[in-house]
């Protein structure tokens, strides 16, 4: 079965154009099949405030209402995507651009209003792999950018970490696939005020045990829950960590069952 990386990049490597034209150099040298997922949450609130636009976020999650939807449109499926695409393209790299509706990539459904109304914002239900295995073997690049569609003309946007997350697990049954989370940090820390200090294994039974004594807690438990659940699910490996740790040059956390 050959090889696949799916790798999600956050939004402070996009704010920085240093940091993230060394992480699509690493990225372009990545052997076999791969496709990079990305936001860009931070550029989307800076346009929004350029335009005297209200951006309302609960408990860290972006309500997207249909003018923050045009923005993000704009910012994640126009600028950011592109100038990766351009830049990955300048590195022998023959990269593609999608948002979830080109080629009917990434289906979602809005999420239902219960005690919060997100307004625009989309849950995945649907991976078109057909698609995928076509641009893959065919040695493109998918570049994915955060926003879905609902099969109906709707764009939404939609979590990164989710769409690589179930990219990955739905592309298992064709490849065998790692699932790459860069972010600020080396990996997921024993203390988090020394980035040294990385937890460079993680089992789910070790998981359990870390959770329980705190040392893994509030934010990072949603994203390890993440992972172990794409594991679960026919990922091969799922590691956490520093752009570089693409290159091997970093120590990351690897995340196994």
């Amino acid at each position: 079965m050959d090889k696949l990386s799916v790798v999600k990049i956050g939004g402070n490597v996009i704010e920085d154009a240093e940091a993230l034209q060394s992480f699509l150099i690493d990225f372009a040298q990545m052997k076999g099949s791969k496709i990079l997922v990305h936001g860009g949450g931070k550029k989307a609130t800076a346009m929004a405030e350029k335009m005297d636009i209200p951006v309302q976020m609960i408990e860290g999650r972006r309500i997207t209402d249909a003018q923050n939807l045009d923005i993000i449109t704009m910012v994640y499926g126009g600028k950011i995507n592109k100038n990766i695409v351009a830049q990955l393209q300048n590195l022998g790299c023959n990269a593609l651009g999608l948002t979830g509706a080109d080629g009917n990539a990434i289906q979602a459904v809005k999420r239902p209003v219960k005690s919060i109304d997100y307004g625009f914002v989309g849950d995945v239900v649907g991976i078109n792999n057909d698609l995928f295995q076509m641009l893959l073997k065919g040695e493109y690049t998918p570049v994915c950018c955060a926003i879905t569609h609902d099969q109906k003309g709707q764009l939404l946007n939609t979590n990164a970490d989710t769409i690589a997350a179930t990219l990955a697990q739905n592309l298992s049954s064709l490849f065998e696939v790692s699932l790459w989370y860069c972010f600020e940090k080396q990996g997921v820390l024993k203390d988090i005020d020394d980035d040294d200090s990385v937890i460079e294994t993680i089992t789910l039974e070790k998981y359990k045990k870390l959770k329980t004594e705190q040392v893994i807690h509030s934010g990072m438990i949603p994203k390890i829950d993440n992972c172990l659940d794409a594991l679960q699910n026919g990922v091969a490996q799922v590691k956490i960590g520093a752009p570089k740790m693409i290159s091997g040059k970093t120590k990351h956390t690897t995340l196994i069952l």
